[in-house]
C-alpha cells in the first residue's frame, strides 16, 4: 500500500512494507509504513523533519497514525534501551523496584538530562510493572533483533 503523499506530512524517505514486519502484529497490522519526511508542523520558513508511522483502518488513512521529531525517535530507543537494562536487574526487587527510589537513571543530554523512573503515581504499578517485564521478556527476540541491527548500523556509521 503507497503512503499519501497529499497530506501536511511530506514524505521523503519511505517504508511501505511495514505491516510485514510490525512485530507481534506482522502481517496483521494497521502501521502500513514508516516514512521521514517533512514535518506537518513547519511554519513558513522554517522546516523539520520528522518519522511518521502511517496506519490504515482498512477503508482509509487513519488519524492514528503518528507523526514525531526524529529526536523524539531516538529518545524513545534510549527509553527502551534503559527499560530493558532496568529489567535484567529488576528482580533484585521485590516489587521489581524500589518503592523509595524510584529513579533508575538519569541521561545527560543538552545540558539537562532525561529523568528515568518506574511511574509509582500509577496506582496499579505493582501489577503493571510485572505486566510490563513479561511482554519485554515474550518480545526479547523481537527487540533484540533490532537492537542488534541499530547497533551495527551505529557503529558503522562511526556511534
Amino acid at each position: 500500500m503507497k503512503i499519501p503523499v497529499s497530506l501536511k506530512h511530506k514524505p521523503v524517505i519511505v517504508s511501505e512494507n511495514y505491516e510485514n514486519i510490525d512485530g507481534r502484529n506482522a502481517y496483521n497490522s494497521d502501521a502500513k509504513g514508516l516514512s521521514l519526511g517533512l514535518a506537518q508542523w513547519n511554519d513558513r520558513g522554517k522546516l523539520d523533519i520528522s518519522a511518521k508511522v502511517w496506519r490504515h483502518t482498512g477503508d482509509k488513512w487513519s488519524r492514528q497514525s503518528e507523526e514525531l521529531p526524529l529526536h523524539r525517535v531516538i529518545d524513545l530507543a534510549i527509553l527502551i534501551c534503559k527499560s530493558i537494562q532496568y529489567f535484567r536487574e529488576a528482580y533484585q526487587y521485590k516489587k521489581l523496584y524500589d518503592p523509595e527510589n524510584p529513579t533508575i537513571d538519569r541521561i545527560g543530554m543538552q545540558g539537562d538530562a532525561m529523568t528515568v523512573s518506574v511511574c509509582t503515581d500509577n496506582e496499579m504499578i505493582d501489577e503493571d510493572i510485572k505486566l510490563f517485564r513479561d511482554c519485554l521478556s515474550k518480545d526479547d527476540e523481537l527487540i533484540g533483533e533490532r537492537l542488534r541491527r541499530l547497533s551495527a548500523i551505529l557503529k558503522e556509521l562511526g556511534y
